[in-house]
This record gives structure tokens, C-alpha cells and sequence, in this order.
């Protein structure tokens, strides 16, 4: 999306956004409130706008300012005011906007506590992510479609380093929509296989990025037996999608592994789910999504990091030739897996992708995935839950969380969760009959693909794919393009 740094009076707009902190202050808020002979005052004076964070209301100016609406959006008090409030404001100015659409314009406010690049960081971020509709297969009439934000402008005086971090945030956030629009596209659509196109377009767009798609008899080649299983009852044969970035300038010594869980659509197999809601099972493919975009977001911002990301593509469906309960599985690295749950199907693609992605070259693995829906009743739809074999790898994961917005909270591995998973008939099962810790005995069969080196399981359940609005810049149904955002700032940290 266009950025344009400019101070107010000097560029249109169609709307001028003045973020509000309670009390009210801030040099710019000033100016604007007194342009509108003090409306803003009385309006919060009088209750009918408190500034409560995402809270907006728009006001028609009739000619007092270079633009013909003002958008007051609420921060809520002053020394609360985090990144998380002003990507909440820049969701609600879009969502105000959305009639009209147009040139919004951003009052930065030196007197939070917020820089004010990282103000604008927030701001943009919100504004895009915010202003997005999963609408794309509505056929309604042009003129009753949401008008999106087609520009933004960043009141203030211009600096480096405030156009760097607009731009970034701009450039991020629309990665994150095209995740998003991965994610909400039908079953119908979207299978392994135009997932393998999508990855081959995305490649195409960039000069260090390439894309292989290996299919079933590469995949036989392989001996990779958990995922071709997995897809066996489909007439969507699997496919394991790799993307390699390989900047001239990276260091030789860091190449960072991503994995994502690409399950285009998850009946249950024949361990078949129940009817509703099934519909959302599109979606347990989002965590591949924000691994194709988040490479391809590292490979836009030209980081000068090695990295490899692999997708596991297959659909879960009880055909006559669907794996079984019963069945015993053979992965790529040579250990057997008894099946008991077909539905446990998430666990068997990435066993093979996490040996994969290591047998690369990868030295850092991050792997998310929409895995258990244990997890997203312990932190809901707003945190990730994640488990790591390294220290240090999982403090470079929680911060970059909470600078990038796509949070994460670590879970306990201990070594006893193994037992979950033991198994009389194999090396091991990939679930358990006691309704107990389902995230950490996931997490224990993971490990056991992983390799040597830093890994992590993103269980990404909760805000991968949502059922509602978040009541926060993420407004509406359906894919968050959660990881992409985390991805780039792990990879700028490396």
C-alpha cells in the first residue's frame, strides 16, 4: 500500500484519524480541537465518546480541516497505550472508512509513550490488517462492497527511520492478508496441488526464492509414509512444497527451517468428525499459509538470512483407500507410528516435513501448526501455545511474538509426556485413549522428528483461524494470517 509522510494541510485525505488517549492530549489532538471549536472536549466530557481502545466516531468537518471527515479513535488511558491499542485503532479507522475508503490520514501523537515510528508501525499494520474482508466469492454489487483503504499518510515530519518502519509494517501486513485469503479460499479451490502453484507464483516474485513440488513418487522415494498416508484417501494426491531462499549476503552458519501444517481440508478421515463446524476445516491449513507468506515476506525484505520452508499438503478424507485406525505407518526417518485416530492427522504430515526440512540444512526449525483444539481452549483465540527443546530459541520466539503482534505463551516438555505416546505395537502412537495434555504429547511426537539443533512447535489453534471477530484489528471470521509477521522478525533477529 502507498505510505506518504506529510504533516497535515500539506496532502489530501478523505479522512483524518486522530488517535485519542484518555486524558485527552498530544500537540496535534490539540490543533485538530480546535479547529472543531473544541468538539472533541465536549464530546468526551460528555460520555458520548470515552476514548475506550478501538472505540471510534466519526465526525463530518464541513470544511475546517483538509479533509471532510475526522475519525476519533480511542486508545484507552494514556499509560496503557501498547502496539496492541494503536493496531486496534488503525482496524477500527479502517472499519469506519470502509463506505468510502480513500486516503486515510494518521495523527502520530509524540506525547505517548510510544515512538513514533514504531507508532506508525502499529498504525499501518492495523489499518491494513484491519481494513481486510474475507468476502472475495460475494457477488454483490460494487457499490455495497467494503471500500478499502487505498492510502495512507503518516502526519509528521519525514525521518528515515519513521518511512523504514511504515514501509515494513505496509509490506508485512499485506503478506499477512494474502495468508489470510490462502486460508479462507473453499476446499474446492484450494488442494494440494494449487497450493504447489500458489508456492511456484510466490517464488516467481522473488529473485533468491525457489519453489520444488514433490509429489507421490518422489514422495515414495523419500519413504515419507506418515504423509502420503495421510493423503491416500483423496483424489488430491499430497504434495510436499519447499521453498529455499538464499540471499548472496546470508551468513553460512544459520539456515532457519520453517514447517507448516498444510491440511487443505480435514474430514477427520475415518475417524470422521462431527458435522458442525466441519466447514472450518479449510482453515487447517493456515499454519502453511503463514509459512509460504512469512518466507516470502523474509525474501521481500531482502533479510540476509538462509531459510527453508517446507509445507505438508495433503487432504484428510475416508476414502476406500484412507489409512485406518489400527494401521501402523513407517515415517521418513525409519520409526513406526501406530495409528489410533485418523483425525490425529496433523502430527503424521509434519513428522515427515520436520525430518525433511533438517535433512536440508536447517538449523533453527520453527513449525506452526492449527494442531489441537486443547490448546485453543487453554489461551483462547489471542495466544499461540508453544513448546521448544532450546532456551535461548524460545526466548528469541517469545519477544519476537511480542514486538510482531502474533503472540505466543511457551508449555512445559518434560520428558514424562512421552509416555502418552507409548505403543505395544510400534515406536510409538500418534495419540492417546486419556482425555489429558493432548498439546504435549503432540509436541513429544514431534520431537521425535526434529532433529538435532533449536526446534519449536507453534500450536497456532486459536488465532490461526478464527470463528469471530477478536474485538481487535483482527475483525472479522476466518484466516489471521497468524506467522507471517512472527517469521520475519525471528529472521530479522537471526
Amino acid at each position: 500500500m502507498p505510505i506518504e509522510v506529510a504533516l497535515p494541510g500539506q496532502t489530501h485525505a478523505d479522512a483524518l484519524a486522530v488517535p485519542v488517549a484518555r486524558p485527552l492530549g498530544g500537540e496535534g489532538a490539540r490543533i485538530v480541537d480546535e479547529k472543531l471549536g473544541g468538539r472533541l472536549a465536549k464530546l468526551i466530557e460528555s460520555g458520548e465518546f470515552r476514548g475506550d481502545r478501538g472505540e471510534a466516531l466519526v465526525l463530518h468537518v464541513d470544511g475546517a480541516l483538509d479533509a471532510p471527515r475526522v475519525i476519533a479513535v480511542g486508545l484507552g488511558k494514556r499509560e496503557d497505550v501498547d502496539l496492541d491499542a494503536l493496531r486496534t485503532a488503525g482496524g477500527a479507522a479502517a472499519h469506519e472508512l470502509r463506505r468510502v475508503g480513500g486516503t486515510l490520514c494518521w495523527l502520530l501523537d509524540e506525547s505517548l509513550d510510544v515512538p513514533v515510528d514504531r507508532q506508525a508501525a502499529a498504525l499501518v499494520e492495523g489499518t491494513i490488517i484491519g481494513g481486510y474482508s474475507p468476502g472475495g466469492w460475494k457477488t454483490q454489487e460494487p457499490e455495497k462492497r467494503p471500500k478499502p483503504v487505498e492510502r495512507i499518510v503518516l502526519g509528521h515530519f519525514e525521518s528515515p527511520e519513521l518511512r523504514t518502519a511504515a514501509e515494513r509494517a505496509s509490506l508485512l501486513a499485506e503478506r499477512t492478508n494474502r495468508a489470510r485469503d490462502l486460508a479462507n479460499m473453499p476446499p474446492n479451490e484450494l488442494n494440494p496441488h494449487t497450493l504447489g502453484e500458489r508456492a511456484k507464483e510466490l517464488a516467481r516474485e522473488h529473485e533468491h526464492l525457489t519453489c520444488d513440488v514433490l509429489a507421490t513418487k518422489e514422495l515414495d522415494e523419500l519413504e515419507m509414509g506418515a504423509l502420503s498416508a495421510v493423503g491416500r484417501g483423496s483424489r488430491n494426491e499430497p504434495r510436499l512444497i519447499v521453498l529455499r531462499y538464499d540471499p548472496p549476503d546470508a551468513r553460512d552458519d544459520v539456515v532457519l527451517g520453517l514447517v507448516g501444517k498444510s491440511i487443505t481440508f480435514d474430514t477427520g478421515g475415518i475417524s470422521l468428525k462431527s458435522a458442525p463446524g466441519m466447514e472450518s476445516m479449510k482453515g487447517d491449513m493456515a499454519g502453511g499459509a503463514g509459512t509460504l507468506h512469512g518466507i516470502g515476506a523474509v525474501a521481500a525484505l531482502g533479510l540476509p538470512v538462509r531459510a527453508i520452508a517446507v509445507l505438508a499438503a495433503a487432504e484428510n478424507m475416508p476414502g476406500g483407500d484412507a489409512f485406518r485406525p489400527g494401521d501402523i505407518l513407517r515415517a521418513a526417518n525409519g520409526k513406526t507410528i501406530e495409528i489410533i485416530n485418523t483425525d490425529a492427522e496433523g502430527r503424521l504430515v509434519l513428522a515427515d516435513a520436520l525430518w525433511y526440512a533438517r535433512r536440508e540444512g536447517a538449523t533453527h526449525i520453527l513449525e506452526l501448526s492449527t494442531l489441537t483444539g486443547a490448546m485453543e481452549l487453554a489461551l483462547g483465540d489471542l495466544y499461540a501455545g508453544y513448546f521448544t527443546n532450546d532456551d535461548a530459541w524460545s526466548d528469541r520466539i517469545f519477544h519476537a511474538g511480542e514486538r510482531s503482534g502474533d503472540l505466543a505463551w511457551r508449555f512445559p516438555l518434560h520428558e514424562r509426556y512421552r509416555r502418552y505416546i507409548d505403543s505395544a505395537f510400534a515406536d510409538m502412537k500418534n495419540g492417546s485413549t486419556l482425555r489429558q495434555g493432548s498439546p504435549a504429547l503432540a509436541a513429544k511426537f514431534l520431537e521425535e522428528f526434529a532433529g538435532d539443533g533449536p526446534w519449536a512447535h507453534v500450536d497456532m489453534a486459536g488465532p490461526g483461524f478464527l470463528e469471530r471477530s477478536r474485538g481487535d484489528y483482527l475483525r472479522v471470521p476466518g484466516g489471521t494470517g497468524y506467522g507471517v509477521r512472527l517469521i520475519a522478525e525471528l529472521a530479522r533477529e537471526l
